[in-house]
């Protein structure tokens, strides 16, 4: 049975929907599965969730936990990892506050823009050393299934510098497909659709049931005015260039110049753009918290609904053989041909015994290439100035970013990028 290393278990309901899913497989029911976290109040939280979970779905696995990530991961033959980087305080709260002090307003913050940038310096590290651990103890084989924002550069950045066979995964295609399948009143069983991009910027190239293309259904919801109000952005965009985009509008908005302005207040109204978003849902959830642990500790049983991530899919598939289609964030080695190869991009992947094979593509509408290219070139920047420690790029990262530069003059995005790394201290390492 194989080892399955959760790092950063103690992220509770996100623990809780992965085991659901691994553990209901009968071929997984007795697996290892190895819980790690920093802080032991919430790994005990999770262990008793596991075992709960196990009890649910009549599995039978073996439970260990530790605050010790070497310990975790010795023997492994899959990680998950989970975990955040000097958490909500301080890393998020610095990562808004900052920047709204020069006047740039952000809405998640945690996969491209300042916030996005800042995210990855913290985060990169971390995972370079985790990938060290388990180069030494881990199985030879093993698959590290990143689920850690901003996925593109931290993943970007693992491929690059380690050999560890790595896929990062997100739930945007096939969360974004579900709400498209209801605005046109398609069941989503019945839809058949290619996507692919960057992560959190890849689009629907073919969005089709039984060979018909729905896309006039798509922009039939626009012209009758029936786009829901937390989904402007994306309908907007769809309107200029001609495909759907795969995350939410609130993240959207800050990929790009367009929504989010100092000058067109205007905007925030008509688009619904929520600024300070994700301060608002990691307050919610802080506040939850408590409420939640005394459920998932009293002694009412859990349930399990299979979720709709596809960590357990790829596990399933790499363990029996059964071939699955999954989207996945990897190394663009020729996969989409006009956007740079190295780069991470999200596409089909096909998983069985033979590994992860991700889809060749080749090239994507131009104009959607360009689009990506423009978030490309942040990440690129980022990665580059997490494994070389050179400074200047974090500034070049930050010039380049689409709404940044927008916004704010040279000496300003000079000023907040020194500002920001000097609050950050120890969880950003010495750049140079």
């Amino acid at each position: 049975m194989p080892k399955i290393t959760l790092i950063g278990a103690g992220s509770t309901v996100f623990a809780k929907n992965l085991l659901g899913d691994i553990l209901s497989f009968p071929e997984l029911a007795e697996s290892h599965i190895s819980l790690m976290d920093i802080d032991p109040v919430r790994l005990q939280t999770s262990e008793t969730v596991a075992r709960k979970v196990s009890q649910a779905v009549g599995a039978n696995p073996k439970i260990t936990t530790t605050l010790n990530r070497r310990e975790a991961l010795d023997g492994a033959d899959y990680a998950i990892n989970m975990i955040q980087v000097a958490g909500y305080k301080p890393g998020t709260q610095i990562d808004f506050e900052i920047p709204q002090k020069y006047g740039l307003r952000q809405t998640i913050a945690d996969t491209l823009g300042i916030g996005g940038i800042m995210r990855a310096l913290r985060t990169i590290p971390v995972m370079l050393d985790m990938c060290k651990d388990m180069e030494e103890v881990s199985s030879p084989d093993i698959t590290f299934l990143n689920y850690v924002n901003p996925m593109c550069m931290n993943t970007w950045a693992v491929t690059r510098a380690t050999k560890v066979k790595t896929v990062g995964l997100c739930h945007s295609v096939q969360g974004t497909a579900e709400q498209l399948a209801k605005d046109i009143s398609v069941p989503i069983e019945e839809i058949n659709y290619l996507c692919a991009g960057i992560n959190h910027m890849a689009f629907y190239l073919k969005f089709e049931r039984n060979g018909e293309d729905l896309y006039p259904l798509i922009r039939q919801v626009a012209t009758e005015g029936r786009i829901p109000d937390w989904n402007r952005v994306r309908y907007e965009m769809m309107s200029r260039l001609g495909y759907f985009v795969t995350e939410s509008s609130e993240h959207f908005s800050e990929y790009c110049p367009y929504f989010i302005r100092r000058d067109r207040p205007d905007l925030l109204d008509k688009f619904n753009v929520p600024l300070n978003e994700y301060i608002r849902r990691c307050e919610n959830q802080i506040e939850g918290w408590h409420k939640m642990k005394a459920e998932f500790e009293g002694d009412t049983p859990i349930e399990v609904h299979r979720s709709h991530e596809y960590g357990s899919l790829i596990i399933h598939s790499l363990e029996t053989g059964v071939p699955r289609v999954v989207y996945g964030n990897v190394a663009n080695n020729g996969l989409i041909t006009n956007l740079p190869q190295g780069c991470c991009v999200e596409v089909p992947v096909l998983v069985d015994k033979n590994g992860l094979q991700p889809t060749r593509i080749g090239e994507i509408p131009p104009q959607l290439a360009a689009m990506m290219q423009t978030n490309v070139n942040v990440q690129s920047l980022t990665v580059e100035a997490a494994l070389t420690g050179k400074k200047e790029h974090v500034y070049h990262a930050a010039m380049l970013d689409p709404h940044t530069c927008a916004e704010l003059t040279l000496d300003e995005i000079w000023a907040m990028v020194d500002e920001l790394i000097e609050a950050h201290g120890d969880y950003i390492p010495a750049l140079h």
